[in-house]
């Protein structure tokens, strides 16, 4: 009985092994998608008034991990840690109003899908009307944001004429500083401006003038092109199947939009 069991085993073993391999030599299959983003970063991603994160690119990858078969794990994190975090393979990806221009060769990217500009936004009061108008003054912008890059970089001459650059954790912290008059302006993206501009019944405007102009897109860990071509097979089909145009009219982005099918 001892050898006819121990030969079951090793034929019901075996049985399994060559099973394991038909479905791809023991590869486990994805089953969940853990984005990173920033919590207070509205419209793109932030909390609602019953404690959920939502958000344009939240619901954008609740959608793609429905075509998927994935779970959607929302994963808020410290923005000037997500390098960390996706490097360390607490997230798969970072999306969240995230800016390739300058980071190209940083990510392996998803198509772009939303174009932006960093602008700046100040109190109806100020009296500031334009960049000439910001000399002396104090600047806020979030740590580690492409605002922050781009005033450090190409806008460095402007820069160099306000009396400080404030570096903020989040925009809303920000804002009250501006209605506070603690900074008096706030160099950000033009749909974060708009959407805070907006919640908060005006009071603010954005200057004409633009400090650069750039595109979103999903950042993956570099090398990551498995997964990148599933989030983008994904988008383009959310493109074709209207999906991603009504969340971009629900959160008042259709005219910032640039995926195509």
């Amino acid at each position: 009985m001892k050898k006819f069991g121990k030969r079951l085993l090793c034929g019901l073993l075996t049985v399994a092994c060559a099973a394991t391999l038909l479905t791809g030599c023991g590869e486990k299959k994805k089953s969940t998608f853990t984005v990173g983003f920033d919590a207070e970063y509205p419209p793109y991603g932030y909390m609602d008034e019953n404690g959920e994160y939502t958000g344009f690119d939240l619901e954008l990858a609740e959608e793609v991990c429905k075509l998927q078969g994935w779970d959607l794990v929302k994963q808020p994190i410290a923005w000037d840690s997500k390098d960390n975090e996706l490097n360390s393979g607490s997230i798969d990806c970072i999306w969240n109003g995230f800016t390739i221009n300058g980071r190209e060769n940083d990510y392996t990217w998803s198509v772009p899908y939303v174009d932006n500009s960093q602008v700046i936004v100040v109190n109806d009061k100020s009296g500031i009307k334009d960049f000439a108008g910001l000399a002396g003054k104090t600047v806020g912008v979030q740590a580690a944001s492409a605002a922050l890059e781009v005033l450090e970089g190409d806008q460095k001459d402007l820069t160099s004429t306000f009396g400080k650059l404030q570096e903020f954790g989040d925009y809303n912290t920000a804002f009250v500083e501006l209605e506070a008059g603690s900074v008096d302006a706030i160099a950000m993206d033009i749909g974060v401006a708009q959407y805070q501009i907006e919640s908060r019944g005006g009071g603010y405007s954005i200057l004409d003038e633009h400090l650069n102009a750039e595109q979103y897109g999903v950042g993956f860990k570099l090398g990551n092109e498995e997964l990148r071509n599933k989030v983008n097979t994904s988008l383009k089909e959310l493109k074709k199947n209207g999906k991603f145009d009504e969340l971009a009219e629900k959160y008042g982005l259709s005219d910032m939009t640039c995926l195509s099918e």
